[in-house]
């Protein structure tokens, strides 16, 4: 049908759902007639980037105004930022897997309530390369552990729950088309490596903590690039997990900075 899915038989029962980390609600908000017509949602860590890309889009979309008339639709939060621009709707994560699941969490509620269909979710953003070009852009196939395997684990009252994190193939491969028209920008598609720390989690050798040799670091590094592993980020696992599952067609696109 191309509805958006909840998979929570409680929410039927709820009087009203407030989606408290996005200072809005059922209730307060005719979330149908404000959010209804979405058809793309894109999402990434920072709000000022989360800004600048709704103003970028508002002008490649020839809307009215110059950009700079975006409103935050989740001022009365600190939490995340949330602007739109036609049927383009885009929100900051923040940075990590617990920060981008609750945002989710009440993203998909939103587009659930709203009766949105066939809606698209990007998550756009930096992310470390592993032997690629400076510069490139990785359009994940598949999210990874740190084991190297397509697998996201929740743990859910005191159970271990393994969620698969494959994205949609169709997808990637539309997104890599479009690449072709945008030359300064090396494009591949390649499996991301999502990991729950900055520093220990991904090998560095520069965090307040360090158990490992360099050597040691470089031999895992070359492990996860046999692998497929073409770059390093923290919230891949967690988005193609909770996109998969509530039907929305998923993909996540990183720059690589360094």
């Amino acid at each position: 049908s191309g509805l958006v899915l909840v998979r929570n038989p409680h929410l039927d029962l709820m009087e009203e759902d407030v989606l408290y980390h996005l200072d809005l609600g059922t209730k307060t908000h005719n979330l149908p007639a404000m959010f209804g017509d979405i058809k793309f949602v894109c999402v990434g860590g920072s709000p000022n980037r989360m800004r600048a890309f709704a103003q970028f889009m508002q002008r490649e979309l020839g809307l009215a105004g110059d950009g700079e008339d975006v409103v935050d639709i989740c001022a009365g939060s600190d939490r995340y930022a949330m602007y739109r621009a036609g049927p383009v709707l885009s929100i900051s994560h923040g940075m990590g897997i617990p920060s981008i699941s609750i945002m989710l969490h009440e993203l998909i509620k939103l587009l659930h309530h709203a009766k949105c269909r066939d809606v698209t979710i990007i998550r756009i953003g930096t992310s470390g390369g592993l032997g690629i070009e400076a510069g490139s852009v990785v359009i994940t196939d598949t999210a990874v552990d740190s084991s190297f395997q397509p697998r996201f684990e929740q743990v859910v009252l005191d159970d271990v729950v393994v969620r698969s994190t494959e994205l949609d193939k169709d997808l990637a491969e539309e997104l890599l088309a479009c690449s072709r028209d945008i030359p300064d920008f090396p494009t591949l598609i390649g499996h991301t490596m999502c990991t729950y720390d900055f520093y220990e989690g991904q090998g560095r050798l520069d965090g307040a903590l360090c158990s490992f040799s360099s050597e040691k670091k470089l031999e895992y590094l070359r492990r996860a690039y046999d692998a497929g592993v073409r770059n390093i980020e923290m919230e891949s696992a967690a988005f193609a997990a909770l996109c998969g599952l509530c039907g929305l067609k998923g993909e996540s696109c990183h720059f690589h900075l360094l």
